[in-house]
């Protein structure tokens, strides 16, 4: 079925805006902090107009079979690259938020990546794997997505709970990407579980919904890359702290510490043994000066 010209305009702004995202991006040389968000952004930027061309011919009648297969081989490829370019993108945000408490950020990592792949693990379980073949890579791809898409939540609701303790600002780039991909996430479940065969056109309103949504982000993103970040100062905290005394904790968790050697103390026998023989010493050492003083 042909796309709509709303649809059409729509699916052109989007590409838009991933391209003016990512030029701002990269302009303002943000992959050197954020090397995982700007592999996202090209995996977008290079693949959208690809599927965007491959689709409308597709929905022309041109060579319908062999674009159809073009389509969606590359269409859940680029869908299962960007769920695990996702995860890494979480990872350096959540390493930016705690970037003032190095503790806290070392062993958060840690129970960051198991949480990554319990999600993962649960996601994939709970996918139906009635279908056979080719049809497996969809639930595959949206339930790995799923996995990531719960992280991304979990975060965003991190950083709003604990922004006043992290001192972070809304206008910190970490809190922007999160609340980016926030709404992404959102879009996400909305699909999937709004999604069934009679919503397959390209023209029903769960299209337009995703697509308003994924032009929303695209926005919060262009004015988060291109306002001018708040300069982070450095942090300083009293000692009493909670959330110093929790990244002095996390600390001592994930330090390795010295080796201390640890002398047993002496028996009650072997010290009353000692002092006798010092008590003969000290006698003998006295005899011997009388005398020395005598015969002087």
């Amino acid at each position: 079925m042909p796309i709509n010209l709303a649809m059409a305009v729509m699916s052109g702004v989007e590409f838009l805006l991933w391209a003016a995202v990512a030029v701002i991006f990269w302009r303002k040389q943000l992959s050197r902090r954020f090397p995982a968000m700007g592999t996202y952004l090209a995996l977008h930027v290079s693949c959208t107009p690809v599927l965007l061309s491959v689709l409308y011919l597709q929905s022309h009648n041109v060579w319908p079979v062999t674009l159809f297969r073009i389509y969606f081989f590359g269409f859940w490829a680029v869908y299962i690259a960007s769920a695990i370019t996702l995860y890494f993108v979480a990872l350096e945000v959540f390493r930016s938020a705690l970037s003032a408490f190095p503790g806290l950020m070392r062993f958060g990592t840690v129970i960051f990546r198991w949480a990554a792949v319990v999600s993962v693990i649960v996601s994939l379980a709970s996918v139906s794997y009635a279908h056979r073949g080719i049809l497996i890579i969809p639930d595959m791809a949206v339930g790995l997505m799923r996995s990531v898409s719960i992280l991304e939540l979990c975060l965003l609701a991190f950083l709003c709970i604990s922004m006043n303790a992290l001192r972070l600002s809304v206008r910190d780039l970490a809190f922007g990407i999160a609340l980016g991909f926030g709404l992404l996430s959102t879009n996400d479940f909305l699909v999937s579980t709004l999604w069934s065969s009679k919503n397959t056109s390209l023209n029903s309103p769960l299209q337009f919904l995703n697509e308003v949504l994924t032009l929303l982000t695209l926005s919060v993103w262009a004015g988060c890359f291109a306002l001018p970040e708040r300069e982070r100062k450095p942090m300083v905290v009293p000692a009493s702290s909670t959330i110093y005394r929790w990244n002095e904790i996390a600390s001592a968790l994930g330090h390795t510490g010295t080796q201390v050697a640890v002398v047993q103390p002496a028996s009650a026998s072997s010290s009353f043994f000692l002092t006798d023989v010092e008590k003969v010493v000290d006698k003998v050492l006295t005899r011997n000066l009388r005398e020395s003083e005598t015969k002087s």
